[in-house]
C-alpha cells in the first residue's frame, strides 16, 4: 500500500463523496483526480481544507504551530471514523498532507508513502507502484501495531508536509520537513521506519535529523541511520516517529574529510589494539603469575588500568563483527561495554595521577582502606553515566562510509549532545586535574634536577624526557590531542590520535616491565623504594628515579 502526494494545481475537479465535518475550523472537500500524469497515483476519498487565521504565515511556519496541527490528527481520524472513511487528503496553504485510516479487526500491513511533486499531494496506492518520487516512506506493520495498543484497537498514519519550516542556519533538503504521526509512541522498533529522499545531482553532505516536536526546534541524528544509496537518493531509517528532514551541511574545502581516512585509521587502530591487547595480557599474566613479593599500591593501581584497557580495547575490536549481527540487544550491549571500559580508563587516569599526588606532594597523607576506596570509586563512579545513557537510548548502530564505497558497522553513541556532554565533558574534568598534577610533578623533576647539579649527579636530559613521556602516558594526557582536531591540524592529529592511543597498552607494558626490573635485572611486583623520607625535595628525587 503506497501513500503519495499529487498536484492540486494540475488536476481536475470530479466530485467523488462529499462529507461534512463537526470542526468549525476545517471543511472537507470533495476529492479529485487526476488525467494524463505518470505517474498517475490514486486521489484520496475526501480532502480536508484546515481554515486558519490571518496571523499565521503558513508558507513558512513556527515549528510550534506545526507540532500543534500533527497532534489534531487524532480529532480528524474520529471525524473520518463517523463518516466511515479511511483515505484523507489535508490543505492548509503550503502545508499538504495525507490521514490513513486502518479499520479495526484488519490485519496490519505495511504501508508505503510516496510524494510526487508533479501532483503536489499525499495518498494511498494499493499496488506496488514503482516510480520515482522526491520523498516516499515505508511504515511497517509493526508500528501499526503498536498503534492499535493506544487507541482502542484501531490504527491510523498521519504525514504532512511542511516548506520553510528551519532554523536560520540550517539547509534543509528540498527545504522539507515531514511530521509523521499514529496517535501512540512510536519507538524503539525493530523494523525501522525507511524513508527515501530524492533529488537530482546532490551536492553536499547529508544526515537524516529528526525533532521530537517540543520546544525550539532542535535536530538530532539520534535513531536515525544515514546511507547514500546514489548520487540522487538518500535513505534515512529511524526507530522512531516524529518530525524529519534531511540536513545538508555544504562541501568543505576537503570533503567528508572522514571518508577519505576512515580505512587507513581503522588499519592503524585494529593493529594498535590488537598489539596493546596481546601486552596487557602479558603484563597481566606476569603480576599474578611472576610476583615474587606483596604488589605496592602503584602497581596494584597499575593492574587495574591495564584491566580497563584491555577491556576497552576488546569491546572496540569485537564492535564491528557484533554490529554486522543487526542483533539491536547485541549492539547496545557491546555499545555499553566499550563506553563503560572508556569512561573506567579515563577515571583510572585520574586515579594514577591522584595516587602519584599524594605520595609526591601530600606525602604525610594518611587515608584508611586507602586501595579499597579507590578501587570502588574507579570501577563504580562510570556505572550511572553508562545506566543514563541506557535509558536515554543513546546507544545505537552506525555506519561509516569509506571513499572506497565500503561501509563499517559501529555501535556506539548517536547523539552528538550526549556524546560531548558525557565523554568530552568528562575527560576534560579529568584532564584539567591531571594536568595540574602533571605540571606540579615536572616542577619536582626540574627541582631535582638542580640539586643534582649541584652534588655532581645532573641526569641526562634523555632521562627526564622518558619521564615526562612516562607521565603523559599514566596521565592519559594522550587522549588530549582530540582537543586539536581543527583546521590544518585537523588530519595531523587524527593520525596521532591513533598512533598514541591504539599502541597505548603496548608503551604502558613497556614502562612497568622497566621499573619492576632491577640493577640484577630480576623481575618483582614490589620495586624497591627509597628509605629518605626526610625531606619533600628529596623524597621527590627518589620518586623521579623510580618513575
Amino acid at each position: 500500500m503506497c501513500v503519495n502526494c499529487t498536484d492540486e494545481r494540475s488536476t481536475t475537479v470530479t466530485p467523488v463523496t462529499p462529507t461534512t465535518t463537526n470542526n468549525p475550523d476545517t471543511s472537507v472537500t470533495p476529492s479529485t483526480t487526476t488525467q494524463n500524469q505518470s505517474p498517475t497515483l490514486p486521489q484520496p476519498e475526501i480532502v480536508i481544507n484546515i481554515s486558519s487565521d490571518n496571523t499565521t504565515d503558513w508558507s513558512k511556519p513556527k515549528p510550534s504551530k506545526a507540532s500543534e496541527i500533527l497532534e489534531k490528527m487524532h480529532s480528524w481520524v474520529k471525524e473520518m471514523e463517523t463518516n466511515n472513511k479511511s483515505n484523507a487528503g489535508i490543505v492548509m496553504g503550503d502545508i499538504i498532507g495525507v490521514l490513513q485510516r486502518i479499520a479495526k479487526n484488519t490485519e496490519s500491513k505495511d504501508i508505503k508513502i510516496c510524494y510526487s511533486s508533479k501532483q503536489n499531494m499525499i495518498n494511498v496506492v494499493k499496488n506496488n507502484l514503482q516510480a520515482d518520487f522526491p520523498w516516499s516512506v515505508n511504515v511497517p506493520s509493526e508500528a501499526f501495531d503498536k498503534s492499535r495498543l493506544e487507541n482502542n484497537g484501531s490504527a491510523f498514519v498521519g504525514v504532512l508536509r511542511f516548506k520553510n519550516m528551519r532554523n536560520k542556519d540550517d539547509t534543509v533538503l528540498n527545504d522539507e520537513v515531514y511530521g509523521i504521526t499514529m496517535g501512540a509512541n512510536i519507538s524503539n522498533l525493530t523494523s525501522n521506519i525507511e524513508m527515501f529522499f530524492t533529488q537530482k545531482d546532490l551536492v553536499g553532505n547529508a544526515s537524516c535529523s529528526s525533532w521530537d516536536g517540543k520546544g525550539n526546534l532542535k535536530w538530532t541524528m539520534s535513531g536515525c541511520e544515514t546511507v547514500k544509496i546514489d548520487n540522487d537518493t538518500i535513505k534515512c531509517s529511524c526507530s522512531h516517529l516524529t518530525f524529519f528532514a534531511v540536513l545538508m551541511s555544504p562541501p568543505d574545502v576537503n570533503p567528508n574529510i572522514t571518508a577519505l581516512y576512515v580505512e587507513s585509521l581503522s588499519f592503524i587502530t585494529s593493529i594498535g589494539c590488537g598489539i596493546s591487547m596481546f601486552f596487557l595480557s602479558v603484563a597481566l599474566f606476569m603480576h599474578f603469575l611472576l610476583r615474587k613479593a606483596k604488589s605496592n599500591q602503584a602497581t596494584k593501581i597499575l593492574m587495574n588500568m591495564f584491566v580497563a584497557l584491555f577491556l576497552l580495547n576488546l569491546s572496540f575490536l569485537s564492535n564491528e563483527s557484533v554490529a554486522n549481527t543487526e542483533d539491536k540487544a547485541a549492539c547496545v550491549f557491546i555499545a555499553l561495554l566499550m563506553h563503560y571500559s572508556m569512561l573506567t580508563t579515563f577515571t583510572w587516569f585520574f586515579i594514577q595521577a591522584l595516587h602519584m599526588y599524594l605520595w609526591l606532594i601530600r606525602q604525610n597523607v594518611t587515608i584508611a582502606n586507602y586501595m579499597r576506596k579507590i578501587t570502588v570509586f574507579g570501577w563504580m563512579f562510570p556505572a550511572p553515566i553508562v545506566v543514563a545513557v541506557v535509558s536515554l537510548r543513546g546507544y545505537n548502530e552506525v555506519i561509516i562510509k569509506a571513499t572506497s564505497g565500503k561501509t563499517t558497522r559501529m555501535c556506539w553513541i548517536t547523539d552528538p549532545l550526549i556524546h560531548y556532554t558525557v565523554n568530552i565533558g568528562f575527560y576534560a574534568l579529568v584532564f584539567i586535574s591531571t594536568t595540574g598534577i602533571f605540571i606540579m610533578i615536572v616542577t619536582k623533576i626540574v627541582q631535582a634536577r638542580h640539586i643534582k647539579v649541584a652534588n655532581g649527579k645532573r641526569k641526562t636530559f634523555r632521562k627526564q624526557l622518558m619521564m615526562v613521556l612516562s607521565l603523559f602516558l599514566l596521565f592519559g594526557l594522550t587522549w588530549a590531542v582530540a582537543f586539536f582536531s581543527y583546521g590544518p591540524m585537523l588530519i595531523p592529529s587524527y593520525y596521532i590520535f591513533t598512533v598514541l592511543n591504539s599502541f597505548q597498552g603496548f608503551l604502558l607494558f613497556l614502562y612497568y616491565y622497566h621499573i619492576h626490573n632491577d640493577v640484577a635485572g630480576h623481575f618483582s611486583d614490589d620495586p624497591g623504594s627509597s628509605s629518605s623520607t626526610t625531606t619533600i625535595i628529596q623524597s621527590s628525587i627518589d620518586v623521579v628515579e623510580n618513575i
